[in-house]
């Protein structure tokens, strides 16, 4: 063994993608291994490495940790980036809880029926633009800091560039009225890690296509 976290997951984005966004954000070196059919899937449950028969699982500092939000967790926490105390970890869970929410229809996109799926870009746009994206600009804009959270870089700061390049991938004007937004991402785009992450031949996955979903759906529906 490397020493390196393992992540355990399908070879695309996906439920583990955000865990690749938080790790390349620390810096910190990660192994994959990808899932192709059901049978390695019936097999970690088998062999008991999925407590509740789900992935992501990311094996770490010698546990098997599924669920995602407690994998994020973990991690933001290891590598400092859960913020100073109490306080500013109940402000980056709040924002990390919401960019949740607009990043699930994000998740769910791809496997939306063809007829659907204007109406559902409508809908990202109508949340992203009305109801998320002006709770971050107004928080940059008070207080006038480079990050969101205690003028520090935090696993909220992570999270909100990845909603805003996945918004962008689909609507890529979003960004227009949101002038504080437009200068978080280039400067989270910026920093070395995240630059890093950015290029081609990064661990970073492509935008979900037909073949992940066919994946998705040979893998975990019976």
């Amino acid at each position: 063994m490397s020493g390196k976290p393992r992540l355990t997951y399908l070879n695309g984005r996906g439920r583990m993608e955000p865990v690749r966004w938080l790790l390349a954000a620390a810096g910190v070196e990660f192994e994959e291994v990808f899932l192709e059919t059901r049978e390695q899937f019936e097999k970690l449950i088998k062999d008991g490495s999925l407590m509740f028969h789900q992935v992501p699982l990311v094996e770490i500092d010698g546990m098997k940790m599924v669920q995602t939000r407690a994998i994020l967790s973990y991690i933001a926490g290891k590598y400092n980036l859960y913020g100073r105390d109490l306080k500013e970890r109940a402000l980056i869970d709040m924002y990390v809880e919401g960019i949740t929410d607009l990043m699930q229809m994000i998740l769910m996109f791809p496997f939306s029926p063809p007829e659907a799926k204007e109406k559902n870009i409508d809908s990202i746009k109508e949340r992203a633009t009305n109801r998320y994206f002006p709770v971050f600009e107004k928080v940059l804009k008070q207080h006038g800091q480079d990050f969101l959270v205690g003028n520090k870089f935090s696993w909220a700061d992570v999270q909100l560039i990845e909603a805003i390049l996945a918004v962008e991938e689909k609507i890529p004007a979003v960004l227009s009225g949101f002038p504080q937004l437009q200068a978080f991402k280039i400067k989270m785009s910026n920093m070395p890690t995240i630059k890093k992450f950015l290029q081609p031949g990064s661990p970073r996955k492509p935008p979900p296509d037909e073949r992940y979903v066919e994946t998705v759906f040979n893998i975990f529906k019976k």
